[in-house]
């Protein structure tokens, strides 16, 4: 655990993930700096607010632009660590993934680390990469003769058009790692996590998470969902991971944050959704691949990643992020259900 309270920046403040790191290090005794795209837009922001009046005079917010070179200088004066988690995530494939996904993803990277080079006093920075950096389609784990993907893989894919958002994860922390290399002031960690679930700390209906936790249980896959795997895990203990990995002096290179890897099936199976009425909207089977790559579209689920990823399972190597983070994963039904819960509560699922 972390050996002295410290004052740290986390941007994206405001996120699904970095909520709950934020909320962590302030429970820890931490001071933190958050960024945030807007300091005006309470409703995106005001349970961080609430975090500030929680604990006083350590939660202070700036404004920052991902695409803006200087944009962190200030946020970043005066910590000793850095968790870099902005970075856009889309489920549907982006009008301009150059504009969207790929110039925030590496930009941003690199203006945050052209900040923290400027710093006299950061030591440790800590970026949310993905799973995604590891591989490119499930497809391509499996020609080479695994299943089981570990912090060595990377990501081949040097194209991209084929998985805009693996590639603009996979070049955002190559970027990092150049960066890094080039100094020996400050070193760097990077966290993978897989498909994040678990409960938000906000009642935003915007991220990634809620929209897919949503899909489950609002009938889109009542007739079937396809043979895929997903590597999940709970938010709050990807959350976990970030700040022992900013905290643990011995915390070094890549770790994968995934609990467990399951089936869209095996998932909706966790669900209990008797309570909301909902039983009779999750899936029941399986669909056939080929009905799979015809209907894709309907569903947001583009056909070559039906063609690549459905059918092949994959797995992943979490043993590093237990050993030396000491990270301690919660079962998936928990994950799922405190999520469904969460929701409902708030109004985001009609029960």
């Amino acid at each position: 655990m972390p050996q002295a309270q410290q004052r740290i920046l986390v941007s994206g403040a405001a996120g699904y993930l970095a909520s709950w790191i934020v909320e962590e290090l302030l429970r820890d005794g931490h001071t933190v700096h958050g960024t945030v795209r807007r300091l005006q837009e309470h409703p995106k922001t005001q349970h961080l607010l609430d975090l500030a009046d929680q604990y006083p005079e350590r939660l202070r917010l700036f404004e920052a632009d991902l695409l803006k070179e200087g944009s962190f200088d200030g946020a970043v004066e005066g910590c000793s660590a850095v968790i870099h988690t902005a970075s856009p995530y889309f489920l549907s494939r982006p009008d301009d993934r150059e504009r969207q996904l790929i110039g925030p993803a590496l930009r941003g990277t690199q203006n945050v680390l052209a900040s923290v080079k400027r710093s006299a006093t950061v030591r440790r920075v800590v970026l949310t990469s993905s799973i995604a950096a590891l591989y490119n389609d499930a497809r391509d784990v499996s020609r080479m003769g695994q299943q089981t993907l570990h912090e060595g893989n990377t990501n081949p894919n040097t194209h991209s058009g084929r998985n805009p958002y693996a590639y603009s994860k996979t070049v955002a922390e190559q970027a990092a790692w150049e960066q890094c290399r080039q100094q020996q002031r400050w070193d760097l960690v990077s966290i993978l996590p897989g498909a994040m679930f678990g409960p938000s700390r906000s009642k935003r209906p915007d991220s990634t998470s809620v929209t897919m936790m949503s899909q489950f249980v609002n009938g889109l896959y009542r007739r079937g969902v396809p043979r895929l795997w997903l590597g999940l895990v709970d938010v709050r203990d990807v959350a976990s991971a970030h700040v022992r990995a900013a905290t643990l002096p011995q915390a070094h290179h890549r770790y994968i944050a995934v609990a467990k890897s399951l089936r869209l099936l095996e998932i909706a199976q966790l669900m209990r959704v008797r309570d909301f009425g909902l039983e009779d909207k999750l899936p029941r089977s399986e669909v056939p691949k080929m009905l799979m790559w015809l209907l894709g579209p309907a569903v947001g689920m583009q056909r070559h990643y039906v063609a690549r990823n459905v059918g092949h399972p994959l797995s992943f190597d979490n043993r590093r992020s237990q050993t030396e983070l000491g990270v301690r994963y919660r079962p998936p039904a928990e994950t799922v259900n405190d999520h469904i819960r969460q929701l409902v509560a708030d109004g985001l699922v009609p029960a």
